[in-house]
């Protein structure tokens, strides 16, 4: 979609892979997304209060065949995949010895392949942890970034867009309540914490409905053709530009963009959508088992608005927050709100209080309650 009229290409996390040079990411077949095409706050509001068609393309995807998938995922992920049916998806993270977010991924299954979509660069991280993990299991994680793009769906009316598609009947999200710290075993039922329905699309891949809209992996050859088809059916464009400031404004972390090597999912609002909480053994299950227990993580997850700002240009990722001169958190992403003005989501300590007079830089900002 970079080649539509209007199209500016990303910039920062989103303009190439972490850990490859943007020449290495075109090699693979994965060409830029568009940032915006000409009107970031236009499209903030299509995506706001309609439907708007956004290009994900830059996601990693992963695949993962094989008769021993679902107990193979389950065992070393924080997510319950025991019970993952096909034509279901969720989500879940690999954390580290010490219960740090090291990887989030999207999850579907479509009866034959479990697919992960994750976060630009962090497909390598991910497919080489899998792949040291194999042991004997019947799998064969792959990179599938170069045959599979994500494209989104945004908006209120995502599901009827897909009317379009010939794809209907898609199920709202189905989540878990979040159980109370010491809660007994046997509580929570034996499946994954949220459920997103999926269904398959005819020109092959899927579409699963999210609480943003409506995701869509298609094979690459594909894209341009349903691209098509969507704005034919009069489905416009958005760029990322517009897609975070949706996404900023609900208070729903990136990995990578809001977190830091030190981020706990009970931080960053993870634990509900990508954490069974009474589950089998899986690394770092200690620490999220006695955060959630004693029920204070370190830190939390705030929304920001920024007040008086002077620049055109949002403050930078990892740029401090600051109380009374002293440091108390960090800037995750800030964006341009069509009705909020400059916000942004930033991890604070917790005892940090809602009305306290905090600095991002020299620019005055605000806690939103949650």
């Amino acid at each position: 979609m970079i080649d539509i009229a209007g199209a500016v290409a990303a910039e920062a996390i989103d303009e190439e892979t972490r850990d490859q040079p943007e020449s290495a990411h075109r090699a693979a077949g994965v060409d830029p997304v568009a940032a915006h095409y000409g009107d970031p706050m236009r499209e903030q509001r299509i995506l706001t209060t309609g439907v708007g068609l956004v290009d994900r393309s830059h996601r990693g995807v992963v695949a993962v065949p094989g008769d021993d998938r679902f107990g193979w995922l389950h065992t070393l992920t924080s997510q319950h995949l025991a019970a993952l049916r096909p034509w279901q998806g969720t989500e879940l993270l690999v954390l580290s010895p010490h219960g740090h977010v090291e990887q989030h991924a999207m999850v579907v299954d479509d009866g034959e392949t479990t697919w992960l979509d994750t976060e630009p660069g962090m497909t390598d991280g991910l497919l080489a942890y899998l792949e040291k993990m194999r042991f004997f299991s019947k799998v064969e994680p792959r990179d599938a970034t170069a045959d599979h793009a994500l494209l989104s769906l945004v908006g209120p009316e995502a599901t009827g867009a897909l009317d379009t598609l010939g794809v209907t009947g898609l199920a709202a999200p189905d989540q878990v309540a979040l159980p109370g710290p010491k809660f007994r075993s046997g509580e929570l039922p034996s499946r994954p914490t949220v459920v997103y329905d999926v269904k398959p699309l005819p020109i092959g891949g899927w579409a699963r409905r999210v609480a943003l809209g409506v995701d869509l992996l298609v094979p690459r050859p594909a894209m341009a053709g349903l691209v098509d088809e969507l704005r034919g059916a009069g489905v416009p464009v958005a760029g990322l530009w517009a897609y975070e400031a949706v996404r900023v404004a609900a208070r729903r972390a990136r990995v990578g963009a809001d977190t830091d090597h030190r981020t706990i999912p009970a931080e960053v609002g993870l634990i509900a959508p990508a954490v069974h909480l009474d589950k089998g053994c899986y690394r770092g299950q200690e620490t999220v088992a006695r955060v959630h227990n004693l029920g204070k993580p370190p830190r939390r997850l705030v929304l920001l608005h920024l007040d008086g700002v002077t620049t055109d240009r949002p403050p930078a990722a990892g740029t401090p927050v600051t109380l009374d001169g002293r440091a108390v958190g960090f800037v995750g992403t800030a964006v341009h709100h069509y009705e909020l003005g400059q916000i942004a989501l930033a991890v604070v300590k917790r005892n940090v209080a809602d009305d306290a007079r905090l600095m991002v830089g020299e620019t005055a900002a605000a806690i939103e309650p949650a």
